[in-house]
């Protein structure tokens, strides 16, 4: 009787397993599984993501206050271009390097004629700088769709799995006609855990791309702005060679 008194308060002070973690993903219905297993892989693939944006836009950073650094150095353009134009190591040296190719080219022909050509000329190297920090841009920008699906749609995708949960603890509870909280608990938690996990995978989803979508605009305009910087570097050559 004493050992059955010492296992009743060890009982008492224990978790039932099926209330754990682990152990409400086993006992879930097999839609809620898969609702869970989706987002478990979602919020994987969300901080994948976050992380690998957060390290590479630092580097970005550091790349191109290191190019500016060489740019506005007073050294030779065509120089930077002869050691930057089989490799450009970031976006903004991407954009020089386009931007005196169609330089170079157009040098070779000989830059002569009138005002037209000239503003031809500088029209295409303007060209082809958008071009190349659009695309630049669009490699950067990439997976920041899937950040905000899962910020958007991950709340929901668990309300799903909660609801389909708590139809089926219903359902039991309808079948073994006990409204008991031993009997009710287990499927109410198991509804409830995917509302949760819905949560894990949705907020640090908004706030990366939130953070990230911010980084990305200061860098574009980084960008645009060395653009322009270089855009009227060429005129005012263009203007020289007149």
């Amino acid at each position: 009787m004493e050992q059955d008194a010492i296992n009743s308060l060890v009982l008492e002070g224990s978790v039932d397993p099926t209330l754990s973690v682990w152990g409400l993903f086993l006992e879930a219905d097999i839609i809620v599984q898969a609702v869970m297993v989706m987002l478990l892989l979602a919020s994987f693939w969300s901080w994948a993501i976050i992380f690998e944006k957060v390290f590479r836009m630092r580097r970005l950073k550091e790349r191109a206050a290191q190019f500016e650094e060489a740019f506005w150095s007073g050294g030779s353009l065509d120089d930077l271009y002869d050691r930057l134009d089989n490799r450009p190591p970031d976006p903004m040296a991407s954009v020089f390097v386009s931007a005196m190719r169609e330089w170079r080219r157009s040098s070779a022909r000989g830059i002569s004629g009138g005002a037209e050509i000239k503003a031809s000329l500088q029209q295409r190297i303007e060209r082809v700088m958008e071009i190349a920090l659009g695309r630049e841009m669009e490699r950067l920008e990439r997976h920041m769709t899937f950040l905000a699906s899962v910020g958007s749609a991950a709340p929901f995708i668990g309300l799903f799995g909660t609801v389909w949960g708590i139809m089926n603890a219903f359902t039991s509870i309808a079948a073994a006609k006990n409204t008991s909280l031993a009997v009710v608990a287990p499927g109410i938690a198991e509804a409830l855990f995917a509302t949760a996990l819905g949560l894990v995978a949705a907020i640090p989803a908004v706030i990366g791309y939130n953070k990230l979508s911010n980084d990305l605009g200061r860098y574009a305009g980084r960008l645009e702005a060395f653009a322009g910087e270089f855009g009227a570097i060429l005129s005012r050559k263009l203007d020289e060679k007149g």
